[in-house]
């Protein structure tokens, strides 16, 4: 395995991501291909849940046990590039991306494409959710795993899910003070998600008992929800509504889990077809396009063990492997441990009213849920009102708009991510006016 910063010209199998899925692709397919190339924007392999999971000062050395056998694994094959801080903004041609790295703009040309590109967090909007302090559930985590102190600080996690536990679990470990964890679901339905782990995923559920006994200290509220986070300049406290009671808990960190949308760019970008709100794939994780394949989150949320499963499953199909019955019946038990995860804690509709006239809904660009309301498509408000028009091209924005008007966002124009100027002249046909 080489690391680098250079891509080459061309490969023969091209995975866009490096988390579980892209790691457990690029194992199948290296096996059977000539150059695999996996290509990721963060600076070092593992994705959003193994990420900071390398061991500091130990290279090569993994927390996770299924993260270490797959990364010893590949580094043992010669014909696998690992290339990291490379983000693809445009199809420069059928089969060839541009993207923008460290080094500068660079052009890769591939066979067979696999996407593994993740998920990234639905961020609803409520009042005082752009006070510094408030983040997304994974973004807290993301900056724990990154370095970020938070020994003493405090914390309250809120939202609905396990991934609240693996957060607060994170904090807990990092020496954060979490106050407390705020699930939106009733007591009731929580027992009836545990009832089933018990009855057909032991495995998980024995998991859950574990990571329940490690956060026993912390308060963990049923039907709870928050409605305001307090503060002039930062995050102070929050208000939390729970039952039929009105709390106020002072804190310094406050990490909101309302769900996770797949990331589409690349799809939209390739003309894949999407069904329920991610990439459409079929048995062997071909998408819709002739030489493309998706795995993970990309093509539905479900957790570690379905983006390792399809990627397995993607690798080899991508390589022309047979793929045995093992590795299918895999797959299908965890994508219904994912449909049950799905079912047991979807958006509510309930958070809508969260949502208040006057709360900033486009952050970037100060639009607030009554200037919004004024519109009847997501067309209308971006001309009239600049929404979506900011730094993060409407990924947060367009995804509240959605869930809040029932907004269908426009399809994805290049570049599909904000570049430089000298990436943009690489680009040759497309100017910076066309975003």
């Amino acid at each position: 395995m080489m690391i680098a910063t250079i891509l080459p010209f061309s490969t023969d199998v091209l995975i866009v991501g490096a988390g579980p899925a892209g790691l457990a692709a690029a194992l199948a397919a290296t096996a059977q291909a000539g150059m695999v190339t996996v290509i990721d924007e963060n600076p070092a392999p593992g994705g959003q849940i193994w990420r900071g999971q390398i061991l500091s000062g130990v290279a090569g050395q993994w927390r996770d046990s299924r993260a270490q056998a797959l990364w010893d694994t590949l580094s043992q094959r010669s014909n696998l590039r690992m290339v990291y801080g490379a983000r693809i903004v445009a199809r420069a041609s059928e089969q060839e991306f541009l993207l923008e790295t460290v080094d500068g703009a660079q052009k890769i040309r591939w066979q067979k494409l696999i996407l593994c590109n993740g998920a990234r967090e639905l961020l609803l909007p409520f009042p005082g959710w752009t006070l510094p302090g408030v983040t997304g559930a994974g973004g807290l985590q993301a900056l724990i795993k990154g370095g970020m102190p938070v020994n003493g600080k405090r914390v309250v996690i809120a939202g609905s899910g396990p991934l609240l536990l693996a957060v607060a679990d994170t904090a807990r470990r990092a020496g954060a003070r979490v106050i407390a964890i705020a699930e939106h679901r009733s007591t009731g339905e929580l027992m009836r998600f545990l009832l089933t782990l018990l009855r057909h995923h032991r495995g998980k559920f024995l998991q859950a008992v574990k990571l329940f006994w490690h956060l026993k200290q912390i308060a963990y509220r049923h039907d709870a929800r928050v409605i305001k986070a307090n503060g002039e300049h930062q995050l102070s406290s929050i208000s939390l509504q729970h039952g039929s009671k009105i709390l106020d808990l002072p804190c310094d960190f406050l990490a909101c889990g309302f769900g996770l949308l797949p990331n589409l760019e690349l799809g939209s970008l390739l003309a894949c077809e999407f069904k329920d709100g991610s990439i459409q794939v079929d048995a062997h994780q071909a998408s819709s396009q002739p030489a493309i394949w998706a795995a993970g989150e990309a093509c539905g949320i479900g957790g570690v063990d379905k983006a390792l499963a399809e990627g397995h499953i993607a690798g080899l199909a991508a390589t022309g492997q047979a793929i045995n019955a093992e590795a299918l019946a895999m797959r299908d038990q965890a994508r219904v441990f994912a449909a049950l995860l799905n079912s047991s804690f979807a958006t509510d509709e309930e958070w809508r009213h969260l949502c208040q006239p006057d709360t900033l809904v486009c952050r970037c660009e100060d639009v607030s849920a009554q200037q919004l309301a004024l519109h009847g498509d997501w067309r209308s408000a971006k001309l009239m009102t600049r929404a979506g028009m900011g730094a993060c091209q409407g990924r947060i924005c367009g995804a509240a708009c959605q869930f809040l008007f029932g907004w269908q966002a426009p399809d994805m124009r290049q570049p599909v991510f904000p570049v430089r100027v000298s990436t943009l002249a690489a680009m040759g046909t497309i100017g910076a006016g066309d975003k």
